[in-house]
């Protein structure tokens, strides 16, 4: 049942660096009116790609826990934690982008298996 999450989260985190790489990141490094930190903009610019990339890493990893965690490495709470964390991004999501941006779609499908997984009660 993690796997599926687990999947899902993978498959967010491709699309997001893809998709952001390319519609996104890309035009928004060919601008110069970005802030100049240490004399010039290449810094900041920088920042603002590993930033965006880091996010897959972070969904990434999620997804390596909790396929672990299906395979008898982890514990209930652990899982708890990640189904609270990824139902808080999709409610940041949601509210941030007046759910335009379709991720919480998927986070809401993935901290709804983990909630399940782990036996927590709902609505």
């Amino acid at each position: 049942m993690l796997n599926a999450a687990a999947v899902i989260l993978c498959l967010l985190a491709i699309a997001h660096s893809v998709l952001g790489e390319r519609y996104i990141i890309t035009r928004l490094l060919r601008r110069d009116e970005v802030p100049k930190l240490f004399g010039s903009n290449v810094f900041t610019k920088q920042t603002l790609r590993y930033c965006w990339h880091l996010t897959t890493v972070l969904g990434l990893g999620m997804a390596l826990l909790l396929v672990q965690i299906e395979n008898g490495q982890g514990t209930p709470a652990v899982v708890q934690t990640l189904a609270v964390t990824l139902l808080a991004a999709s409610v940041l999501a949601i509210v941030v982008t007046r759910a335009r941006h379709l991720s919480w779609v998927g986070f809401v499908m993935a901290g709804v298996i983990c909630i399940r997984y782990a036996g927590m009660p709902t609505l």
